[in-house]
């Protein structure tokens, strides 16, 4: 049997198809034993292994064999059961994995964004409680910079100057901040400040279009949000909160 190179299994009738060398991966387990005829909880009927377990469980075992990894649904809750599956098939390296449970559970992810007007220009602070996420919004967030004449920041297409782009602020790794719009520089030249944000190819300049953006794009990458609400009244400072669960990294054996 230990040479077969296809291996069926009924487990609690849910039928599984898969390599010996699968199995295999871990030698001591059942499921090699198996291969062997070393273990009589595994029927061999018609050519296929039956064993009475849960089928359903046995799917995540399979995952695991196959890529050496744990990555479970986001809203997965049967932790110890699936533990005790991994004992009764012999495989203590995934026992050991799921009995970390804190470390395969989903996590909540905070974002926040603060946006001001003034005059005309409008500021954004964006706080994240996950660094990475901040650090993958930055790298999605250009602004440009170039100077106009006689123009508003309502001015609907860009200076024919070219524009530079400008490095965000990071005052830390959870944070950013950046602004757009236009201020006065020197007699009736202004500075303007446009703000793209990928995969939008868009240069825009005005802050409410901005602030469209900013939140749809969010929304489309699985935050949901939360609350808004205004923290000055007097200095126009709106505060937009979202969050999202986010899956851990695959443990790996």
């Amino acid at each position: 049997m230990s040479n077969r190179e296809v291996v069926v299994l009924s487990v609690g009738g849910v039928r599984f198809v898969t390599r010996a060398s699968t199995l295999q991966q871990f030698p001591e387990s059942r499921l090699a034993r198996m291969l062997n005829d070393d273990d009589r909880e595994f029927k061999l009927v018609n050519g296929e292994f039956f064993v009475d377990r849960d089928g359903t469980l046995f799917s995540y075992i399979m995952d695991f064999l196959r890529t050496l990894q744990v990555s479970l649904p986001m809203d997965f809750s049967d932790y110890q059961r699936l533990q005790r599956e991994a004992e009764f098939y012999g495989l203590y390296p995934l026992a050991d994995l799921l009995s970390q449970e804190h470390l395969l559970k989903p996590r909540l992810e905070i974002l926040e964004v603060r946006f001001a007007l003034q005059e005309m220009q409008a500021f954004f602070r964006i706080f994240g409680s996950c660094s990475t996420t901040v650090e993958t919004l930055a790298e999605q967030i250009t602004v440009f910079t170039g100077q106009q004449a006689g123009q508003s920041w309502n001015s609907p297409f860009p200076s024919q100057k070219p524009l530079v782009p400008v490095p965000l602020e990071r005052p830390s790794h959870h944070d950013m901040v950046f602004q757009c719009g236009t201020e006065y520089s020197a007699g009736d030249q202004f500075v303007a400040r446009y703000v793209s944000i990928k995969p939008d190819n868009r240069k825009l300049i005005n802050g409410i279009n901005v602030l469209g953006l900013l939140l749809d794009t969010l929304l489309k990458d699985g935050f949901r949000l939360i609350s808004t609400r205004t923290v000055s009244s007097e200095e126009k400072v709106g505060c937009y909160s979202f969050e999202r669960m986010k899956r851990p990294a695959g443990l790996t054996v």
